[in-house]
């Protein structure tokens, strides 16, 4: 059967052997815990999009790829089919408008995301992606929470999960959803997909299955196979396009996408960091015409301590009382952000060099201490200066201040790229900091510029044995001719032989 076998002849209009043509197919974005761990953000509320009702389709059909794409991808879920019209109705009561339950497949290429804008309508709604069936199991007889959903690739199971265990129970959904939005019988509901799903190529069959374990309610088997379109976008059509990200989150993660592991700031690049100071760093990261990597104008609270860790990042834009009465009161992004500090990351604070107010005081501070954070980095100043001094977190700023935030900033948004001091930072960017300043060290340039860092110092301690016994500095520092030869003797006889 193909797709086109499920459309009326008579009207046009997709009809689905199993539902009809419902008004609406409405599909929620997160909901199994396993699904949420992976995916790394967890929803306080339900979210939801649409798909079109020409995306249905049965079992045992088939599914295109479009030509170009190369991320189509699976997830197995439970559909709920709407019995009689929900507006409004209580938590309680949602359940009892679901006529009944079967297996649903949420097609989408991942390669049309960026072209929808989070829409999702072509990545998800083209023709046949969104199979349902092959039979439904009544709702009035299940134990929702009881409901299992299974998905199968080539005959190998993928994906497993319950019902018992999502954050949204199904009769909530459709609760929420009546709030605003009239359910009509027919209407699919789509509760969401657990861990597992990945993608698929052409040639592979997809197999979805609800049921409840231990009963007769099954629904069967719902199969998809997977065909290469043949009819290519034309060229006034968005094309499919993606980038690292997406195929992390088409396959799973980056192992599943072939892609190298991120950077990580090991305990050994850590200890490494230690043994260098921030003006060889610089040096380094010089001759490698690197130039605009200092933050410039701040200085630390607490000299002899070094800082060392990752980029997190926080805007603040100038000062307007409009907008800090929007922004700047309650749960702000300012305190967002030191919320959100984890161990090891340091806090770069975006304020235009503006020093005339407090861009962190002693509680933030604290917070973000108490959060196991490596650092704070503000070209803005700070109020308490002498209490976060006595902090155990460095903090580097442009230098105190008594005035709050909001005589000079808006707190406007966070995990962007920002400048501060003159440089561009982005999160994930390495931040070390010394009494000479701080730098920002992009991550693939850190096993090298780390390993030339510490043979520099390496040279310049020899060099300032030699200029302490006395010697000139003409061509011992920098080293040239003989005194380079001597370095050079002595370091191999100080090296450890590692051809035996």
């Amino acid at each position: 059967m193909t797709h086109d076998d499920v459309r009326s002849a008579s009207d046009g209009l997709a009809r689905h052997p199993l539902v009809g043509r419902p008004g609406k197919v409405i599909a929620l974005h997160l909901n199994y815990p396993s699904r949420i761990a992976q995916r790394g953000r967890a929803p306080a509320k339900p979210s939801y999009f649409l798909k079109p009702v020409t995306s249905l389709a049965a079992s045992d059909q088939t599914v295109e790829r479009p030509p170009g794409a190369e991320l189509l991808a699976f997830e197995g879920e439970i559909a709920l089919v709407i019995g009689k019209t929900a507006r409004r109705v209580a938590r309680e009561d949602g359940w009892s408008h679901v006529s009944a339950v079967t297996a649903a497949n949420d097609l989408g290429v991942y390669d049309l995301r960026a072209a929808d804008k989070g829409s999702n309508l072509r990545s998800k709604g083209g023709d046949g992606y969104t199979p349902l069936g092959p039979a439904a199991l009544p709702a009035a007889e299940l134990d929702p929470a009881a409901l299992r959903v299974r998905t199968w690739v080539n005959g190998e199971l993928v994906q497993e999960d319950s019902a018992g265990t999502v954050v949204f129970p199904f009769g909530e959904l459709v609760a929420d959803l009546s709030q605003l939005i009239t359910l009509e019988p027919g209407d699919v509901v789509l509760t969401g997909t657990p861990a597992g799903s990945s993608v698929v190529g052409p040639g592979d069959v997809v197999e979805v299955e609800v049921d409840v374990p231990g009963t007769e309610h099954r629904t069967g088997r719902l199969r998809t196979t997977v065909v290469e379109g043949e009819t290519p976008l034309p060229e006034f059509s968005a094309q499919p396009a993606v980038d690292d990200h997406q195929r992390t989150e088409a396959w799973g993660s980056r192992e599943a996408a072939g892609l190298p592991a991120p950077f990580e700031l090991t305990d050994e690049l850590v200890a490494k960091l230690q043994q260098v100071s921030v003006a060889t760093l610089s040096s380094q990261l010089r001759k490698r015409g690197y130039n605009q990597l200092s933050i410039d104008g701040v200085r630390t609270n607490s000299p002899g301590r070094k800082m060392i860790g990752r980029a997190r990042t926080l805007r603040f834009v100038p000062a307007r009382e409009d907008l800090f009465r929007s922004h700047g009161g309650g749960y702000n992004a300012q305190k967002r952000a030191f919320d959100a500090l984890g161990p090891g990351d340091v806090l770069v604070v975006e304020a235009r060099g503006e020093r005339g107010s407090g861009t962190v005081g002693d509680i933030l501070a604290l917070r973000a201490q108490v959060r196991g954070a490596a650092g704070i980095v503000t070209d803005g100043g700070v109020r308490d200066w002498t209490a976060v001094a006595e902090l155990d977190i460095p903090t580097f700023s442009g230098g105190p201040h008594p005035a709050v935030l909001g005589r000079r900033h808006v707190p406007w948004d966070s995990d962007i790229t920002v400048a501060c001091g003159g440089a561009t930072v982005q999160p994930g960017d390495v931040i070390v900091g010394d009494d000479d300043g701080v730098l920002v060290i992009p991550p693939a340039l850190l096993g090298e510029v780390l390993d030339a860092s510490i043979e520099q110092e390496a040279e310049e301690a020899w060099i300032a044995a030699r200029v302490a016994e006395g010697a000139a500095v003409d061509g011992l520092y920098p080293l040239t001719g003989e005194w380079r030869e001597r370095y050079e003797a002595e370091r191999s006889t100080d090296r450890p032989n590692t051809d035996a």
